[in-house]
């Protein structure tokens, strides 16, 4: 085959965007349709950090695609480029790495300095339109992909100033181009909580809502509002907060709840920085040398005990924001700041203050001090009882649980494991399934909730342990994934309420403890059938109720259907369970994913934390959803 000069393929303007769209925006999924929105919000929060916006305006259009994001800022410039020769305006949504925020003169910080997010969500729309207001008129350019139908347009004299861009994203690109409207609004809340007196407006046609954010106390209404959420308790009577624009503008609220985990939220220019970085680092030293230097100024250092900086920083809830001049992410995602100097600026802020504010509020100090100590102690326990049911080299078989019916494969690729409710169920799944490859693990009842206990109980729950052991990888930090005994573990739960429910306490175990299995794509969930339509000879598996009224639907008028309810898969044949729900070829599986991960975490604080009143909440606040899906049936 021939490699030469006319093999090499030059993209010209937006071309490499559409090309290569992941990246840009991390992907075509759910999350970088929704990274198109963030990008145009933040130009527009861009405006308001700077002081030239008071009010963003969102709005979702009812076809569930097109979005429109107006600000009152001063409006893109209009006028002709003097070394392009174009409106500034097409400019900027035409070519990449252009705007006015590369230097200072225009924007003093900035979330948006790669100059790709507007002229990226353009080249991924079907079409976009920006409409300018600004020396007393309004202007108009439409595109489509990325390319202008015509020129800038004065269309008429306009009051005021600001930018709006409309856009529908393009479904050449996008597996699906429908906005959720929940995911939509707690962006837009966090963007006001992290700009004091910023108004935004979140106009949602497709349920014809509108929602007004306006948070007057900024990241300290923040952290009330996540504490709230969660459900957690403070173990100090009021938070330390934070607010300083020296060399850097570094906003903090802090403070220590009983949760078994930190918690912390962080931003740079409004944008959240999900994987930490430089910023982030900087707090957690700042927080643990000042505790550390309370601890020996009052002597509080306990003996024969080591406390650590896990140990400081558990319970820790707080909220981050910084403005810097040139942010360095890693990724156009913009999900970790690298900035080396940022640590040091963080730390220079925030130390010093914090340990004024232990030695100014001693009992409270000593509150914390407390709590690291038993949390040093819980450690030590959960470290003893880790070991306990470590799992022993694979040679050893006598250490696997007695009731695993393990599968005879060697290779870890082949491998499943299927946890099963019940041993009638688990008796007919080792009947039914492929001894070289299935390996079937019973439970008995409902297992423990693991997000209402602590890591000591969690090892001592026999079931959960059993399950630890079967896996060989350890749990928590011992976590091996090499020592991993099969490439699926599929949670396989009768397909009503009751299994519903034990699928969620397991998912809940391996969210907290074996995330990692969750993160590298190794759990699954089964979708065992609860109904068989027989037609002759013919037959039909469905799902639930709703899958049940699509297969009768779908039937020829004159059917005469026979339908059999299986009330648990104990009741299924084997040979049944098999064709239905184990094997490879005609089975429908579940693979659990962290795609959200902030909505993942509030979602287990919220439906199986201690605290009931944020499930009472939420069943009065869907449970008329429910009711009407249940009419539908």
């Amino acid at each position: 085959m021939s490699y030469s000069a006319r093999d090499i393929a030059v993209l010209k303007g937006l071309e490499p965007v559409r090309k290569r769209p992941g990246m840009y925006i991390g992907g075509t999924g759910p999350d970088g349709l929704h990274h198109l929105l963030w990008e145009v919000v933040d130009n527009s929060v861009d405006e308001a950090i700077n002081g030239f916006a008071t009010t963003i305006k969102v709005t979702l259009h009812s076809d569930g695609s097109t979005m429109s994001v107006e600000d009152n800022g001063r409006g893109i410039p209009v006028d002709e480029h003097p070394v392009e020769k174009r409106s500034a305006l097409e400019v900027i949504l035409t070519t990449l790495h252009a705007g006015g925020k590369f230097g200072e003169k225009n924007y003093a910080t900035s979330g948006g300095l790669h100059g790709v997010g507007a002229s990226v969500v353009n080249a991924l729309s079907r079409k976009l339109e920006a409409r300018i207001r600004r020396d007393g008129s309004e202007w108009v350019q439409v595109y489509k992909r990325g390319r202008p139908t015509g020129d800038v347009a004065q269309i008429g004299p306009a009051r005021g100033s600001g930018t709006r861009i409309t856009y529908t994203p393009d479904e050449k690109i996008f597996d699906d181009t429908t906005y959720d409207p929940g995911r939509i609004f707690q962006r837009l809340e966090v963007k006001a909580f992290l700009n004091k007196g910023l108004k935004i407006i979140f106009r949602d046609q497709v349920n014809s809502e509108t929602h007004e954010f306006k948070h007057d106390g900024g990241v300290a209404d923040f952290l009330d509002a996540i504490v709230a959420r969660t459900g957690a308790t403070p173990v100090v009577d009021a938070p330390f907060v934070l607010e300083k624009n020296d060399d850097f503008r570094i906003e903090l609220a802090m403070t220590w709840s009983d949760a078994p985990r930190e918690r912390l939220k962080s931003y740079v220019n409004g944008i959240p920085t999900a994987d930490g970085g430089t910023h982030v680092q900087g707090l957690k030293d700042s927080l643990v040398k000042a505790m550390r230097h309370f601890m020996e100024t009052h002597e509080l250092k306990p003996k024969n005990l080591t406390v650590t900086a896990d140990d400081l920083r558990e319970g820790v809830v707080a909220v981050l924001s910084i403005f810097i001049s040139d942010p360095q992410f890693q990724g156009q995602t913009k999900e970790r700041l690298n900035n080396g100097e940022a640590k040091q600026w963080v730390e220079g802020a925030v130390r010093p203050l914090l340990e004024q504010w232990l030695h100014d509020n001693k009992n409270r100090g000593e509150v914390l001090v407390s709590r690291a100590v038993q949390a040093a102690r819980a450690r030590i326990a959960s470290r003893q009882a880790a070991q306990q049911v470590r799992r022993k080299p694979r040679k050893s078989r006598m250490s696997l649980p007695g009731k695993l019916a393990d599968c005879s494969a060697s290779d870890q690729d082949e491998r499943e494991l299927f946890i099963v409710e019940g041993d009638s169920a688990g008796g007919s799944a080792k009947q039914g399934r492929d001894r070289r490859t299935q390996a079937i693990l019973p439970l008995r009842g409902k297992v423990l909730n693991c997000e209402q206990a602590q890591l000591k109980k969690v090892l001592a729950n026999e079931e959960l342990s059993n399950i630890v052991t079967a896996l060989g990888c350890g749990i928590g930090k011992d976590y091996d994934e090499s020592q991993l005994r099969y490439s699926r573990v599929v949670l396989l739960m009768d397909a009503d309420s009751d299994g519903h429910h034990i699928t969620t306490l397991l998912l809940t175990f391996f969210y907290r403890y074996l995330k990692p299995l969750i993160e590298g794509g190794y759990v699954y969930i089964a979708q065992p059938p609860l109904y068989r339509v027989n037609v002759g000879k013919e037959t039909w598996w469905a799902l639930d109720d709703i899958d049940l009224n699509e297969v009768l639907d779908g039937l020829p008028a004159r059917a005469k259907p026979e339908i059999t309810r299986f009330k648990g898969l104990g009741e299924m044949p084997p040979k049944t369970l098999f064709e239905t729900t184990l094997d490879p070829n005609s089975r429908r599986m579940l693979q659990v994913s962290l795609e959200e991960r902030e909505l993942a975490e509030l979602t287990v604080q919220r439906l199986m934390g201690k605290d009931a009143k944020p499930r009472r909440d939420f069943i009065l606040a869907e449970g008329s959803d429910i009711a009407a899906d249940a009419l539908d049936v």
